[in-house]
């Protein structure tokens, strides 16, 4: 069982001083426990002493692939938040809980490319899956302590002219987004975390849950799935010489996981019931910059040699004209509100991130969507 957690030493300390009292001895849930960020949040809350309750989507095998290394400090429900029978089980065993438990809701289709190639599953995960969780709560009187719905900064998409004037630009007329900016989605995946987002401000609004809405600035880190773009980038130079990636100009804003999971136990600490929150680096890179980063980085630390080639791949382009031109937020909010702000840097991040990636190419190698250096051609 491999055990990669980021929550050791220092940065183990810090987690425990900033959010033991809170945590330590609470009961707490989260939908897409074994994910990306799921099994981050859920490394975290075991070592602040939390009682668990993984929510990890059913398949044949039971295989747990980020928190089997915790099996035996938490407890795993296998089930399906599209499933109404099976959420309502759990629910209805988390009645028996001795204090209200706080509820971390990252269960979803979270990949903006497959969402256009997977439509159905990613509005069923994501907006049926929230609308399941929400209902049995209502439906079996759970009092919870808070109701945390993992958004993204996706949902904000481009600036449309007919309502420029309600967002924010620096003065160099950069893009600024803040909790109170237009969204318009350009994806399906952005539009089911709209629909997610806003299911909870209605069961906060109509039946008291409460329910807090966090979203998202790019996460990235280790066991981050291969095909989401950072992953794409440290993976294709790993192996070969070319990097194929999408457009190389829009500009995004990179937060390192363990800042992620910080940000959604301030939230859940801290936030108020029917509240949204936006938080990440701060800053902005274009996809252009973001790569030659990451090349730069690696070979530094001697994971590649300098001989890379990026080419932006037509067939890796967003369909027609949903790509999102600039994303960055102003944290400024959260930060007032709770004093979080981003630790990691990106060159810190990226090497961890690196790192993970070159000692473990057995956890991605057959989940990527590029083709190795040698790997034969298949047809099906």
């Amino acid at each position: 069982m491999p055990n990669d957690t980021l929550w050791t030493g220092s940065a183990l300390a810090e987690l425990r001083a900033e959010f033991g009292d809170v945590y330590a001895g609470r009961t707490v849930l989260v939908t897409g426990a074994d994910g990306f960020m799921g099994s981050h949040l859920t490394d975290a809350l075991v070592e602040l002493g939390a009682h668990v309750h993984a929510f990890v989507r059913a398949n044949s095998s039971g295989a747990l692939n980020n928190i089997a290394h915790l099996r035996d400090r938490l407890k795993v429900h296998f089930a399906d938040l599209t499933d109404r029978t099976s959420v309502d089980y759990l629910v209805r065993e988390l009645r028996s809980a001795p204090d209200r438990p706080y509820v971390f809701h990252l269960g979803a289709q979270a990949h903006v490319g497959e969402s256009w190639h997977r439509p159905y599953e990613t509005v069923a995960a994501n907006v049926l899956g929230t609308l399941n969780l929400l209902q049995a709560i209502v439906d079996w009187e759970l009092e919870i302590e808070k109701f945390d719905t993992a958004g993204t900064s996706e949902e904000y998409g481009n600036v449309r002219d007919a309502v420029s004037h309600h967002h924010d630009f620096d003065d160099e007329g950069g893009l600024i987004l803040h909790e109170r900016s237009p969204i318009n989605p350009k994806s399906i995946y952005a539009t089911s975390k709209v629909a997610a987002d806003f299911l909870t401000m209605n069961y906060f609004d109509a039946f008291g849950v409460p329910g807090v809405v966090t979203r998202m600035f790019n996460n990235y880190g280790p066991r981050q799935n291969p095909r989401y773009v950072t992953g794409t980038i440290i993976t294709q130079a790993l192996s070969r010489e070319l990097i194929e990636l999408g457009q190389l100009e829009p500009l995004r804003d990179f937060c390192y996981c363990t800042d992620g999971v910080r940000g959604h136990l301030t939230v859940a600490a801290h936030g108020i019931p029917g509240d949204v929150y936006v938080y990440g680096q701060g800053k902005n890179i274009s996809m252009r910059d973001w790569v030659d980063l990451i090349l730069r980085v690696g070979e530094e630390h001697g994971f590649w040699p300098g001989d890379r080639e990026v080419v932006s791949t037509p067939a890796r382009y967003r369909p027609g004209a949903s790509e999102v031109l600039a994303l960055r937020v102003g944290h400024e909010k959260l930060t007032a509100e709770t004093g979080w702000q981003p630790k990691v840097s990106w060159e810190e991040g990226i090497l961890e991130t690196i790192r993970w990636y070159a000692e473990n190419r057995e956890r991605w190698i057959g989940r990527v969507d590029w083709l190795p250096t040698g790997a034969p051609l298949t047809t099906t």
